[in-house]
C-alpha cells in the first residue's frame, strides 16, 4: 500500500521521517551525484519540504521500499527555484497541475519484470490515483529521457518542456504528463494488479498503520 502524509505528518514518526530521508539521500546524492546535496548526516532534504509537500510512501515489512514527494505549482518548486534552465519559457501551474520529484525505489526492491506489481508501478500508480480524487490531472517530472517513452506507453500524454540538461551523473528532462481515468486503467493492467494502492490510514510507525 502507498501512505500519503503531510510533512507534519511525517516529522511527528522520526523513524519514519529518518528512513525517508535517508533513501533520498541514498538515491539522489551517493547513486545519481546530485553533490549540491551532500550532507554530512547522510539524510536529505531542501526547502521543499514544506507544509504543503506531500510524501507518498511504499513500506514493506518494517522498510521504506520506495518514495516520490508531490509539491503545488502555485507556489515555487524545483522547476521554478532549482532546475531553471530545465524549462523554455514559464512552467505551466495550477491547482490541477503538481510537480512529482524525488521518486526513488530502494535497492533491494527493484524488480522491472514486466506485468509484476512493483514498488516502482505502484509508485506511478498512486500518484494517478492520488490526483484523480483530487481534480489532479497533471504532473511536471524532471526525469530522464527514456522516460517519457515509457510514459506513453502507459498513456500519460507527454509534453517536454525544454532540453535535456546533465544533473550530477544523469540526464534530465523536465516533462509535463497529463493523464486520467484511462492512464489509471492501462498502468494497472500493465503491472497486473488491480486494487487500489492508496491506503486508507497513515503508519504510526515502521510496519504498523493508524486507520483514518
Amino acid at each position: 500500500m502507498l501512505f500519503c502524509l503531510t510533512t507534519q505528518e511525517l516529522m511527528e514518526r522520526p523513524d519514519l521521517w529518518e528512513a525517508v530521508h535517508r533513501l533520498r539521500y541514498k538515491i539522489f546524492v551517493e547513486e545519481m551525484g546530485w553533490e549540491d546535496l551532500r550532507r554530512p548526516d547522510g539524510l536529505e532534504r531542501d526547502q521543499f519540504d514544506h507544509d504543503e509537500a506531500i510524501h507518498q510512501i511504499v513500506i514493506r515489512g518494517d522498510e521504506v521500499a520506495g518514495y516520490q514527494r508531490m509539491l503545488p505549482t502555485t507556489r515555487p518548486h524545483l522547476l521554478t527555484e532549482v532546475l531553471t534552465d530545465l524549462s523554455e519559457g514559464i512552467p505551466p501551474s495550477g491547482p490541477n497541475i503538481w510537480e512529482l520529484t524525488r521518486y526513488a525505489v530502494a535497492p533491494g526492491f527493484r524488480d522491472g519484470r514486466r506485468g509484476v506489481s512493483t514498488v516502482g508501478t505502484e509508485l506511478i500508480a498512486g500518484f494517478v490515483e492520488w490526483g484523480l480524487k483530487r481534480g489532479v490531472d497533471k504532473v511536471i517530472i524532471e526525469f530522464e529521457p527514456m522516460w517519457v517513452l515509457r510514459a506513453l506507453q502507459l498513456h500519460f500524454l507527454a509534453t517536454p518542456l525544454g532540453y535535456q540538461r546533465t544533473y550530477g551523473n544523469q540526464q534530465v528532462v523536465a516533462t509535463l504528463l497529463t493523464f486520467n481515468e484511462h492512464t489509471l486503467d492501462v498502468v494497472r493492467s500493465r503491472r497486473n494488479h488491480f486494487a487500489p494502492v492508496l491506503a486508507r490510514g497513515y503508519p504510526d510507525m515502521l510496519g504498523q498503520r493508524r486507520a483514518s
